[in-house]
C-alpha cells in the first residue's frame, strides 16, 4: 500500500524533472523578453486604410487594429509560427493581450483571384457540403498521420454559412479537432467579395471564444469594406478577371485543395500554436517555481538530518 502512495509522487517528480530539463533555464527572463515584445505592439483606433487603399476599416471603440508589422510580431515572435505571407494586419478586441489564453484576433489578407460570381448562392446545400467536407477531411487526415502529424477531424459547423447578398459578405465557422486535444479549435471565416478578389478575414481562437467572436462579427462586417474602385459593384466585365470558382468553393475550400487541403486550416493551426506557446511559457514558470520549492525542501531536510554515525 505504501508503494502505491509513493509512486504517483515519484511520477510527478519525474515529469517535472523532465520538464525542467526541457524548458529554458531562466523562465522569468523569457517571460520578460516576451513581455517586451508585447509592449512594443501599438494598437490603432478609428479609421484605418488597408492594403494601400484597397479597403478601409471604420472601427468601433471595442475593436482595434494591429499593423502588418505588429501582426508578424504576434503570429511569429509571440505565438511561434513560421514566417508566412503578407497580411493586411489584424483586428483585435480593445485591451488585447496576445499572451492570454482567452485572446482572439482576426487576421486579414487579400486573395487576388478575380471577381467571384455569386449566382450560385441560393443553390448551395450546406448540409450536403458538410458531409462531403467531413469525408474529405478524414481522407486528408489519413495522409497527415502517415507523415507523422496528429489527425484532424472536422466536427461540424460551429456557425452555419450565411451570405449577405446586398453587401457581398459571406461568413461561417467550423469546429475542428486536432488529435486527442480536449479543447477544439474554432475556424471562423469572413469573406468580402470585391472587384479583383476576396478580402479574407480569419479568426484565431478556440471554441471557448465562439460566442465572443460571434458577437463581434456584425461589428467587423459593418466596419470593413472595399474602397471605391475596388468594390464588387465596380467590376468591369470587358477588362476585369473573373475567378474560376464561386461561393460554394469559398466555403468548401475546393480551390485551396489544389494547393493542399490544409491551406484552408492554416488559421486553425495558428490557434493551436498560440495555445501551445502560451502553455509552454506558463509551464516554464511553473516548473521553475516547483524546482525552487523542491531544492528548498531538500536543503531543509539536509539541515534537519542527524549527523552520520561514526
Amino acid at each position: 500500500m505504501k508503494t502505491y502512495l509513493i509512486t504517483p509522487v515519484l511520477l510527478l517528480f519525474a515529469v517535472f524533472t523532465h520538464a525542467a530539463e526541457s524548458v529554458p533555464p531562466d523562465a522569468e527572463a523569457q517571460r520578460a523578453q516576451l513581455q517586451k515584445l508585447v509592449d512594443s505592439i501599438k494598437p490603432q483606433k478609428g479609421n484605418i486604410v488597408l492594403g494601400d487603399g484597397l479597403a478601409h476599416a471604420s472601427l468601433p471603440a471595442e475593436i482595434e487594429y494591429l499593423s502588418a508589422a505588429d501582426t508578424t510580431t504576434v503570429l511569429v515572435k509571440l505565438w511561434g509560427n513560421p514566417e508566412g505571407g503578407r497580411t493586411l494586419g489584424m483586428l483585435v478586441p480593445a485591451g488585447f493581450d496576445p499572451m492570454s489564453a482567452g485572446s482572439w484576433a482576426v487576421v486579414m489578407t487579400f486573395e487576388e483571384d478575380g471577381y467571384v460570381k455569386d449566382d450560385d448562392a441560393a443553390k448551395i446545400d450546406y448540409t450536403k457540403m458538410l458531409a462531403e467536407l467531413k469525408e474529405s477531411t478524414r481522407d486528408a487526415s489519413k495522409e497527415r498521420v502517415k507523415e507523422g502529424y496528429a489527425p484532424i477531424e472536422l466536427v461540424g459547423w460551429a456557425s452555419p454559412p450565411r451570405y449577405d447578398a446586398a453587401n457581398k459578405k459571406l461568413y461561417w465557422a467550423k469546429e475542428i479537432k486536432f488529435g486527442d486535444e480536449a479543447e477544439h479549435t474554432l475556424n471562423y471565416n469572413i469573406r468580402l467579395l470585391g472587384r479583383r478578389g476576396v478580402l479574407v478575414l480569419n479568426a484565431v481562437a478556440s471554441m471557448n471564444e465562439l460566442r465572443v467572436v460571434e458577437a463581434a462579427t456584425p461589428k467587423i462586417l459593418a466596419a470593413v469594406n472595399f474602397r471605391e474602385g475596388h468594390r464588387y459593384a465596380d467590376f468591369t466585365e470587358s477588362t476585369d478577371k473573373v475567378a474560376t470558382y464561386g461561393l460554394a468553393a469559398l466555403v468548401a475550400g475546393g480551390v485551396a485543395a489544389k494547393a493542399g487541403f490544409f491551406k484552408g486550416l492554416i488559421v486553425a493551426a495558428l490557434a493551436m500554436k498560440k495555445f501551445l506557446i502560451i502553455g509552454l511559457i506558463a509551464l516554464a514558470a511553473g516548473v521553475k517555481r516547483f524546482w525552487s520549492w523542491m531544492q528548498g525542501r531538500q536543503a531543509a531536510r539536509a539541515l534537519d538530518a542527524p549527523p552520520p554515525a561514526a
